[in-house]
């Protein structure tokens, strides 16, 4: 613990940025459920397994074998994390000009798409944008937006559609299986492919078994298997739903694709074999795949996140509906309405909520949405702050004392003043950009 002036201090240290404030003094870190999960003594046994050759590593190919089984691709090449692979897939499958729609961006993804000469474009439903809208699929693609695209540009401009289960920046947000088939029907109709973002695959399985008809007796494995097989390719961060620390994967139904990865991936990370990877982060994946498709993992997961919400709406706190599957989203727009989106409400109140308690969060909103083409800020229309909940670490104690902290805040927000960027990185600004008080 910290003093409220040691957290003062701390954050103005840190331009107001969390992701810039030192780990000793965070009390309670929710900026990321990305590799600071809790593994298993399951996965810390495979850890001593680790085959560190070079090459050839025989826990590449428990790994690959984990894969194939309960994701059914067929070629797998093993990354240091989910933005290895997104650089890979960028290279090969766009070129410039390019087109790339999907359900809501990730800024990652988005970035990767642009440096390879694509443009993104946003095909989610409309409820997605809307913090109060209930819809149980928030992460759906409206087809008839996806059809104004291949009339304007053709299909063959579109170099992939780009899928996320469990759509981050919409607040945790589901797709469901009708509409990722209804997807799968078109794009076969039109020779498109889908890439599937599968970073938190298995939480979208859980939604499904919990909301749509036909699935409320399926397993997640087999709800997470079918998901699959309506996609053609996927990136993977298993630093999410795979409960590791560190690595992920491209994974490809297509040889040319495979062949092409195989060769960029000894440039970018490592052998094709291992890819910027220990053998033992490989082991540890291979098991951490399983045991994400446990039913009472998931049902425990995003219970412990339902809980925290609920928390938070008995204090009248504004939080994305329905609730999400990796964190709570707090609304800072409908929090903060005296503040302009200029003076970034999101990136304030996770300052705010630093300085109250020690726990960290993160922004999701007009600086993370960063500039376009022209460097022109980008308005989303979502302006949030994610308390993102790491897997197997934290207790109900430490959800009341997140949901509390937050009320505190919450009962002082007409006093709260904004933030004006100082310092901007070329890109991806919410890691490094720096603030200051108005």
């Amino acid at each position: 613990m910290t003093t409220r002036n040691e957290r003062v201090k701390a954050i103005k240290e840190a331009g107001y940025n969390t992701f810039l404030l030192k780990s000793e003094d965070v009390y309670i870190d929710l900026l990321t459920d990305s590799g600071t999960n809790a593994m298993s003594d399951q996965q810390w046994s495979a850890f001593m397994l680790g085959d560190e050759a070079y090459a050839g590593s025989k826990s590449y190919y428990n790994m690959e074998a984990a894969i194939q089984k309960y994701y059914g691709y067929k070629y797998i090449i093993p990354t240091h994390q989910g933005r290895g692979a997104e650089n890979i897939l960028s290279k090969i499958l766009i070129k410039k000009g390019d087109i790339v729609p999907g359900n809501m961006y990730f800024t990652t993804t988005r970035l990767h798409q642009e440096l390879a000469g694509g443009t993104f474009k946003d095909i989610i439903i409309d409820e997605a944008h809307d913090a109060q809208s209930l819809h149980p699929f928030k992460g759906n693609v409206d087809i008839n937006k996806l059809e104004m695209l291949v009339n304007e540009y053709g299909a063959e401009r579109i170099s992939y559609i780009s899928i996320a289960t469990n759509v981050n920046m919409a607040g945790g947000q589901p797709i469901s299986m009708a509409n990722l088939k209804e997807l799968r029907a078109y794009t076969l109709k039109h020779g498109i492919r889908i890439i599937h973002d599968m970073t938190r695959v298995a939480e979208n399985a859980y939604f499904i078994q919990q909301r749509e008809e036909g699935y409320e007796t399926k397993k997640i494995a087999e709800i997470v298997r079918e998901i699959c097989d309506n996609t053609d390719g996927a990136t993977m961060s298993a630093k999410k739903d795979a409960l590791v620390n560190i690595g992920g994967f491209l994974a490809t139904n297509e040889w040319d694709v495979y062949e092409e990865a195989r060769n960029l991936v000894v440039v970018y990370e490592g052998l094709h074999t291992y890819g910027g990877l220990a053998g033992r982060d490989m082991e540890a994946i291979a098991v951490g795949i399983r045991e994400s498709l446990d039913d009472n993992h998931q049902h425990a997961r995003v219970g412990q996140v339902e809980y925290l919400g609920h928390k938070m709406m008995e204090f009248g706190i504004p939080i994305v509906q329905p609730i999400g599957g990796h964190g709570i989203f707090v609304d800072a727009k409908a929090f903060l309405p005296h503040l302009t989106q200029d003076q970034f409400p999101a990136q304030t109140l996770a300052a705010e909520v630093y300085i109250d308690s020690g726990v960290r969060t993160m922004e999701r909103g007009i600086v993370s949405a960063g500039r376009n083409d022209k460097g022109e800020n980008h308005y989303p229309k979502l302006e949030l702050v994610r308390f993102t909940l790491p897997r197997r670490v934290y207790t109900q104690a430490h959800m009341d004392v997140i949901a509390e902290s937050v009320a505190n805040v919450y009962d002082r927000r007409k006093k709260i003043k904004g933030l004006e960027m100082i310092y901007e990185p070329k890109y991806l600004r919410f890691f490094q950009a720096r603030f200051k008080k108005l």
